[in-house]
């Protein structure tokens, strides 16, 4: 076995598997702020179906003493 061709290989398939997780870890931050958008998003149009529903209710508060 040549020990400079095994070295080579080696080296190839550490560099192979960091742009893995390199290409992993993109993919992971992407998924993240998608999500954290989507909450946004469905959150804004809870409050809005909220209000159209029913959209006196929580605009005026009357207290009696």
């Amino acid at each position: 076995m040549d020990i400079a061709a095994l070295s080579t290989a080696l080296s190839q398939g550490k560099i192979a598997q960091q742009a893995s997780i390199s290409v992993l870890r993109m993919s992971m931050v992407t998924a993240l702020q998608q999500a954290n958008d989507f909450t946004q998003m469905l959150q804004a149009q809870t409050k809005a179906l909220e209000l159209s529903v029913q959209p006196h209710l929580g605009s005026n508060l009357d207290i009696r003493i």
